[in-house]
């Protein structure tokens, strides 16, 4: 399922083609990668020994590093979830434990894994999903059918579930027949893409969060139990033909999938692939506590089991958290890494400074990556018959902008050149619709009109810019 073999070289050419400098992290998270499948290359008990070597990315906002492990975790298809350290209170105060972090990382990899097993059983499930929509589009003679005159049958049927959703029969006819051939046909073609149509669907549950909150950290689901005990209800839904398509696609694909099999092999993908990325681990150390508080170091300490290796019961299974790889992240602005408890920082034993970014940079930023902030700018334009075009030396200008304001305000990183691209083409964007088709040029004299008035003044550019 993974893509593990990719060397460390192919990782970071993949990231380059989104996020600009900051070659060490980029190097550290493709060794840590290319770590796991070294590791999976051994016997199982030398297996057991190797655990990953947790990261610590050191650097201001908005200079790459959530996005860094983002991309890392989708070139390789696995479970990552990001989390914020301030999020979590200590255990006996209400908020949410620690290990809630591994449930969600569970999640994630149950939906990585429903897709890949759903995608194996596609064309069976499509074949029947559009077995049932010809029924639908094409109904045959319902039959009668007979009521039971024995009381006891009566209650029975009240409560079988299956008794109650069984399909009723019906009569098909050759001309039927013929017309369901015809449709099946018209169906496979897409031309009936547009049609509306209504049909029955299973019901989904509604969640009880407030009532589940506790029973959750114990890895039982309250809804997931109840809803065991009652028969699935199934409502009706008018859609167009391409969406019921989807819709009873999915239903059938659950049918073909054992829900034991998805549930199984999620935990171990995230036992062995999984990234949990915790952010603002430095508002967590004693440095940043403020009186009144809850005990941030609390949090550091309760952090600590998963981070060395513990069991956590999800409603799918316990998981192991040794093999997982965790990247903690901070700007330690008010504070250092040292500030963190000992045993905390021997856990993330590979520390990782970013760079902090230059106007060149932000040239780079604003044209370089796939899908780069200019390029989707032009595509949003674009669907108003609007062509719009940036000269270089207004791109270096928006760039040299962004850097003075980050300098002489907060540093926001990156983030900066969304708030000046929208303040920069805020009149485009409003009159685009009205000027039918077009041609614009951005140039050097515009950026400096709609901007530096702005930029120059420092209370001005903290409040807009």
């Amino acid at each position: 399922m993974n893509e593990l073999r990719q060397t460390p070289r192919q990782i970071v050419s993949e990231l380059d083609q989104y996020i600009v400098g900051q070659e060490a992290a980029k190097k550290s998270v493709a060794v840590a990668l290319r770590n796991r499948y070294r590791r999976l290359q051994l016997d199982e008990k030398m297996q057991q020994d190797i655990t990953p070597k947790n990261m610590l990315m050191i650097g201001p906002t908005g200079v790459g590093k959530t996005e860094i492990a983002r991309r890392l975790a989708k070139i390789v298809n696995a479970p990552f979830i990001k989390v914020e350290a301030t999020k979590f209170t200590e255990v006996g105060y209400v908020g949410r434990d620690v290990e809630s972090m591994v449930r969600d990382l569970v999640e994630n990899a149950i939906q990585i894994v429903e897709k890949e097993q759903y995608s194996r059983v596609y064309t069976k499930a499509k074949k029947n999903a559009e077995k049932r929509l010809v029924k639908v589009l094409v109904p045959g003679i319902k039959k009668e059918q007979k009521q039971s005159t024995n009381q006891f049958e009566q209650m029975m049927n009240m409560f079988n579930a299956s008794a109650q959703q069984a399909e009723p029969q019906e009569e098909i006819t050759e001309d039927i027949r013929v017309n369901r051939r015809t449709v099946l046909e018209q169906l496979e073609k897409g031309l009936l893409d547009t049609r509306e149509v209504t049909i029955e669907v299973e019901e989904q549950k509604k969640s009880a969060p407030m009532m589940n909150n506790g029973l959750e950290q114990m890895g039982i689901d309250l809804n997931e139990t109840l809803g065991a005990l009652t028969p699935t209800k199934k409502v009706e839904r008018t859609v167009t033909v391409k969406e019921a398509r989807e819709i009873l696609i999915r239903e059938e694909s659950a049918k073909l999938v054992k829900d034991a099999d998805i549930h199984s092999e999620a935990i171990k993908l995230a036992e062995s692939s999984g990234i949990i990325f915790i952010d603002e681990i430095d508002k967590v150390t004693s440095k940043s506590q403020q009186s009144g508080e809850v005990s941030r170091e609390g949090v550091q300490r309760d952090i600590l089991p998963i981070v060395e290796g513990s069991q956590v019961n999800t409603k799918y299974g316990t998981l192991q958290t040794d093999h997982i790889l965790f990247i903690a992240s901070g700007a330690f602005h008010l504070s250092k890494p040292s500030d963190l408890i000992p045993e905390l920082q021997g856990r993330f034993p590979i520390r990782v400074e970013l760079d902090d970014l230059s106007a060149e940079d932000f040239v780079k930023i604003l044209t370089e990556p796939n899908n780069a902030l200019i390029k989707q700018y032009i595509a949003l334009i674009e669907t108003e018959n609007v062509s719009v075009t940036f000269t270089k030396e207004a791109i270096e200008r928006i760039a040299q902008i962004a850097f003075d304001v980050n300098r002489d305000t907060d540093n926001i990183g990156a983030r900066r050149l969304h708030t000046i691209l929208e303040k920069l083409l805020e009149d485009l964007l409003f009159e685009a619709p009205d000027m039918q088709m077009g041609e614009i040029t951005i140039t050097e004299a515009y950026v400096n009109d709609k901007l530096v008035s702005i930029a120059q003044n420092e209370d001005l550019s903290r409040y807009i810019l």
